[in-house]
């Protein structure tokens, strides 16, 4: 997909912010036994095409209004990903103006995580 340059200049600008791992390093955190929550943030119709078994579904357009009440522990390690890692990029950097002390996001995303035989997916 190519993303427009307005996009891209604001995923960039949060990316400056935002601590991100890729998907070697998130099975890495897997096989750990490392306490986080998984947070799909991509689209409900995107949710239903497949997920990351176990994931949380909290959406771009209603994580910063619903995840205090899903996740109100704000220090509680949040692993997020969306399609490639950009929309998970700004989520993160907003959570973290809401306090969320360790937020990562996951570059590859979905793309990434779909591709790999040692996360275990959900697909309809």
């Amino acid at each position: 997909m190519v993303h427009s340059p307005g996009f891209l200049a604001i995923v960039n600008d949060a990316k400056t912010r935002v601590q991100e791992m890729d998907v070697a390093q998130y099975v890495q955190l897997l096989k750990s036994g490392e306490e986080h929550i998984l947070v799909d943030t991509r689209e409900e119709s995107e949710w239903n095409a497949g997920h990351v078994t176990g994931a949380v579904h909290l959406s771009k357009g209603i994580i910063e209004r619903d995840v205090e009440t899903k996740i109100p522990d704000k220090d509680k390690k949040l692993v997020l990903y969306c399609g490639g890692g950009y929309r998970s990029a700004l989520v993160a950097d907003n959570l973290q103006k809401m306090g969320y002390a360790n937020v990562i996001s996951l570059d590859g995303g979905w793309k990434g995580l779909l591709n790999n035989n040692e996360v275990e997916k959900t697909l309809p």
